[in-house]
């Protein structure tokens, strides 16, 4: 009998093996490596703000303090879409394992530092290994699971994100009250260190060594132009006015940095970002409702925990219990949509939906008041959560089942990325919002003297109107997520594809 051919007259190629389709076991076993990254970089967005108070007592340094989260903020936004490309030339476990130690690496110095300009530095440095932590963490489930199948997973992701939004300011308040600020970063090392040997073991996507081009004009635009674009958000209105010299000249530099690293992207071989993958409906549509998102989502919640304790004085360690409703609502969403997910191989309809429950949850949140029943305010954190929830990981599952699977690093990079960039703005415009309207009245002491003291009152309208600014951009989400394609999930992973579009053995090992 003669073996079939193509009509070419080659043989075709071989079927992925079955070790390319991983057991939800092994599948298991590598997310508990990546779940322990990616909350790693979660929760480092927000474990120092209860500790800054602390830090500026020891280091002083107290006109600074803003860059300690700025720092991480920037660096780590600006280097996400460096690592998706990087992991598609050279591999996603060597690269994931370097991000990981460049972040252990920044938390230990950070934990040493022993003056604010050091604090802001290492800082910077985590940053630098948390921008891939996320996005690459993403990318490789992905890799080992079908866009279809994702959704049974996707739940372990919202719960970390959950988790994280809650278990920073509580493990901040803790540690700082309990031992020493210092061990808001020294707490990442053993977590860390687990995540690296985890990944070392459970990991093994087999990579084909070639060849390549490394367009280093084009990381040097990116990182130097959306950093410069950062600091504009971060000095605008708080170093310098918005239109001062300063301001409108680093503006000028960003616009410059960022139109030349189109230009370089157009003529390289081997872009970072493949300006072509803009002219995908779906790309280009998910990286807009992320970005929106992005800015709705880390703008207006981050002002909460502030007002539960300057406003209703709680605790750190309370304010940070009281933001649980927000975690339930998106753990809820974020499991109940995958399931579905999987069992339908649809998508659309849970960002559409998520994005409309996301802006009735922000028109809600607008209502704050001085004496909003707490009970009240939690049921309106789980409506937030559940909008968040049935969106955003629903919308990098649909970015990545249409993405070439050789290229699914960076497109996958390029949403984390967008929704940090929202994330950056709408924290420096937010902030500004609430900044503006809040109030300083004398208060006269029992001596004589007076003090400047916040009115509560004015803050607590300035955060409701903040909340109010963001409900236009998540309906702005809601109508670009109407744009979307109804289109059905792949059956295979992102390595399957690849092997049977190569011909070659996708995954001899992919587990162990």
């Amino acid at each position: 009998m003669t073996r079939s051919t193509s009509a070419a007259g080659a043989p075709p190629p071989a079927p992925a093996p079955a070790a390319a389709r991983m057991s939800h076991r092994e599948v298991l076993a590598v997310l508990s490596g990546l779940m322990l990254g990616m909350f790693l970089a979660a929760l480092d967005q927000s474990v120092v703000g209860t500790a800054l108070k602390t830090i500026v007592t020891d280091l002083g340094g107290a006109d600074h303090v803003s860059w300690v989260v700025a720092a991480y903020l920037i660096t780590s936004t600006a280097s996400t879409p460096l690592y998706g490309k990087l992991s598609d030339l050279y591999g996603r476990k060597p690269v994931y394992q370097f991000v990981i130690a460049v972040f252990l690496l920044g938390s230990v110095l950070a934990g040493l530092s022993q003056n604010m300009w050091q604090l802001i530095l290492f800082r910077a440095i985590q940053g630098l290994g948390g921008g891939g932590l996320l996005s690459l963490a993403i990318t490789i489930v992905a890799d080992i699971v079908s866009p279809r199948d994702r959704g049974r997973y996707q739940g372990y992701f919202g719960a970390v994100f959950g988790l994280s939004s809650v278990a920073g300011p509580l493990l901040g308040g803790f540690l700082t009250d309990t031992i020493s600020w210092h061990w808001i970063f020294f707490v990442n090392v053993p977590i860390g260190v687990l995540a690296w040997f985890v990944v070392g073991a459970k990991l093994n996507i087999p990579h084909v060594r070639r060849e390549h081009h490394i367009d280093y004009a084009g990381a040097v635009t990116l990182v130097a132009g959306v950093s410069a674009a950062l600091l504009v958000t971060q000095w605008g209105g708080n170093e310098y006015p918005w239109v001062s010299p300063q301001i409108l000249g680093l503006a000028a530099v960003a616009v410059a940095l960022l139109a030349g690293f189109v230009l370089v992207e157009r003529r390289s071989p081997e872009p970072i970002l493949p300006l072509r993958l803009f002219r995908q409906r779906t790309f280009t549509l998910v990286n807009l409702a992320t970005f929106v998102i992005g800015a709705a989502m880390f703008g207006a919640v981050i002002y909460l925990p502030f007002y539960l304790q300057l406003v209703r004085h709680y605790s750190a360690t309370a304010a940070g219990l009281l933001m649980l409703p927000l975690m339930v609502g998106i753990i809820a969403a974020s499991v109940g949509s995958g399931r579905v997910i999987s069992q339908t191989g649809r998508y659309k309809a849970f960002p559409v939906a998520g994005t409309a429950i996301l802006t009735v949850g922000l028109l809600l949140m607008s209502r704050l008041t001085v004496t909003t029943p707490i009970g009240l305010l939690a049921g309106f954190l789980v409506v937030v959560g559940a909008g968040l929830g049935l969106t955003m990981q629903t919308l990098i599952i649909a970015v990545q089942n249409d993405s070439d699977p050789a290229e699914l690093g960076v497109a996958t990079s390029a949403v984390s990325f967008s929704r940090s960039l929202g994330g950056a703005i709408g924290t420096a415009v937010f902030g500004a919002i609430v900044a503006a309207g809040s109030t300083l009245v004398a208060v006269r002491l029992p001596g004589g003297g007076v003090v400047p003291q916040l009115d509560l009152s004015s803050y607590t309208a300035a955060v409701g109107h903040a909340f109010l600014v963001a409900v236009p951009l998540a309906a702005l989400a809601f109508a670009v997520t109407v744009l979307l394609r109804d289109t059905r999930l792949r059956a295979t992973s992102a390595l399957t594809a690849r092997a049977d579009a190569e011909g070659e053995p996708a995954a001899e090992g992919a587990a162990a």
